[in-house]
C-alpha cells in the first residue's frame, strides 16, 4: 500500500491528539535513544525531541513517500526505511513509540510481546496507540460497500473486521511480561470541518488500502458508494461541522 503524506496529515490536528496523551503517559526520563516505530511524515519528531533532547530519536516505516517527506520537515531526526513487522534495531532502544502503526499487522499482537522483549532495553518502555473504531460506522461502512458491491471478489479477502482486540485481551498478553503496565482506551470527539469530511478523513488511513486494489471507473464507483453511505452515517451539524467521535487503545509497558 502507497501512501499520500498530504491526505494523511489533513488532519493532522486529530491524528496528533492521542499521540499527545501517549507520550505524556510515559514515565522514562532521560532515555539515550528512542525508536518513533511506524513514524509516517515523521511528524511526531518535533513532539519526542522536545520531550527528550537529549536521545538519539530514530523514525521507521516502510513508506518511502512518507519518508521523504520526514527527512525534508525534521533534519534533527533519523529515518530508516524499514518493514515494521520485521525491523530489528542494532542495539535496543531505552524508548520504542508507535503511534497508530501496529494495527496494520496480521498477528500485531506476538510483534507488540516481540518488540517489548527484544526491541527494549531492561527497565525501557514500549509505548503504544492504535486505533479501536472498526465497528463505527465510518469503518463498518468500508465493509457494507465491499460486501454489497460489485468489487467484492477482490476487496473481501483483505478485510480484517476486528484488527485490534479489546484491552483485556492485551492485558493478559503483558501483564507477566513488565514491571509496569498501563492500559486504556479513549474515546476522542473529533469535531471535523469541509464536506463529508469523515470519508476524508479514513481516505488517508484504514479506506486507502482498498481504494489501492481498484481502478478507473470501479475505484472511482467504489469510492462513491462509500462517501454516499459514510455521510449517512455522519451528517452535518447546523453550523455544518462534523462530529466524529474515534475510539483508541493505549498502551504503556515497562520491561522489566
Amino acid at each position: 500500500m502507497s501512501w499520500d503524506p498530504a491526505q494523511y496529515l489533513r488532519f493532522a490536528g486529530e491524528r496528533m491528539r492521542p499521540a499527545v496523551d501517549l507520550l505524556a503517559r510515559i514515565g522514562t526520563v532521560s532515555p539515550a535513544s528512542v525508536v518513533d516505530l511506524g513514524c509516517g511524515a515523521g511528524n511526531l519528531a518535533p513532539l519526542l525531541l522536545a520531550r527528550w533532547p537529549q536521545a538519539r530519536l530514530t523514525g521507521v516505516d516502510s513508506s518511502p513517500e512518507m519518508l521523504a517527506r520526514a527527512r525534508t520537515d525534521h533534519p534533527g531526526a533519523f529515518f530508516e526505511l524499514a518493514d515494521i513487522g520485521a525491523w530489528r534495531p542494532h542495539v535496543p532502544a531505552d524508548v520504542v513509540y508507535s503511534n497508530a502503526a501496529l494495527h496494520w499487522l496480521v498477528g500485531h499482537e506476538q510483534r507488540i510481546v516481540q518488540l517489548l522483549e527484544e526491541a527494549v532495553t531492561p527497565g525501557g518502555t514500549l509505548a503504544v496507540q492504535m486505533p479501536r473504531n472498526f465497528a463505527a460506522p465510518s469503518h463498518a461502512c468500508i465493509v457494507e460497500a465491499i460486501e454489497q458491491g460489485p468489487w467484492r471478489a477482490k476487496l473481501e479477502p483483505h478485510l480484517r473486521r476486528e484488527p485490534v482486540a479489546p484491552p483485556a485481551a492485551y492485558w493478559r498478553l503483558l501483564e507477566g511480561r513488565t514491571a509496569e503496565l498501563q492500559i486504556w482506551e479513549t474515546e476522542y470527539l473529533q469535531v471535523l470541518v469541509g464536506e463529508n469530511p469523515v470519508a476524508e478523513y479514513t481516505k488517508g488511513s484504514w479506506l486507502k488500502q482498498f481504494l489501492d486494489r481498484l481502478e478507473g471507473a470501479e475505484r472511482t464507483a467504489f469510492e462513491a458508494d462509500y462517501r454516499r453511505r459514510v455521510l449517512a452515517a455522519y451528517p452535518p451539524e447546523a453550523d455544518g461541522r462534523t462530529l466524529f467521535p474515534f475510539r483508541r487503545l493505549f498502551i504503556v509497558a515497562r520491561r522489566r
